[in-house]
């Protein structure tokens, strides 16, 4: 397993009204982060909130190309972006936390459980369940590779992991105190991470393979 420290690029935030940020995703324009009763879509480029809906967002944030996932306590809304409204709802395992898109499911990280959930997003139904060994916050899904963040007292990383096995591949350290609540790949050079009760969020640099 290599591991190395986490190179933060961007930190965007606090923003007025806002003491969490929670789950993370990414539109290919904006980054969409739950900050307990709104939904708020981020401009990457310019730091500034472009958009809110009030809706409850306690947790993990997914996209799967037209709609909106959100995480609210026992329940993932999937919400229409353009106007907030909740269009449908499935029950979540206890204690979810990141939520991430690909491969037409769902991927759900489970805090206290220690372990990552792929869910049919029509039903609700677990069909995996992936064992980790630390307390799992945000989960995104890239180019086949899957990597999600974990957060135990002052303690975070960025890891990628086969998801076959759930075996570490590697790993990213934040810095001592810098936690990570919500994860999102941009699809080329950046993880988009939710700051928790810093109020931020933050894009550190993804990893390339090499040929």
């Amino acid at each position: 397993m290599k591991t190395s420290a986490a190179d933060i690029l961007d930190e965007y935030g606090p923003f007025p009204g806002i003491e969490q940020v929670a789950g993370v995703t990414f539109d290919g324009h904006h980054v969409w982060f739950a900050s307990g009763d709104r939904l708020n879509a981020l401009d990457p480029a310019t730091g500034d909130i472009v958009r809110s809906h009030d809706v409850a967002a306690h947790a993990g944030t997914a996209f799967d190309g037209t709609h909106l996932f959100q995480l609210a306590e026992d329940r993932i809304q999937k919400i229409d972006p353009a106007t907030g409204r909740v269009l449908s709802t499935i029950p979540a395992p206890d204690g979810g936390s990141g939520l991430a898109w690909a491969e037409g499911t769902l991927w759900l990280g489970q805090y206290s459980g220690r372990r990552i959930h792929q869910i049919d997003p029509d039903t609700g139904a677990v069909l995996r369940v992936i064992e980790s060994d630390r307390m799992v916050t945000g989960v995104t899904w890239v180019d086949g590779e899957l990597w999600h963040a974990t957060w135990e007292g002052e303690e975070s990383d960025v890891r990628h992991i086969d998801p076959a096995t759930g075996e570490i591949l590697e790993r990213l350290k934040m810095p001592d105190g810098v936690g990570v609540s919500g994860l999102e790949a941009d699809g080329a050079d950046r993880f988009f991470c939710g700051g928790g009760n810093s109020g931020r969020v933050r894009a550190i640099r993804r990893p390339r393979r090499t040929a």
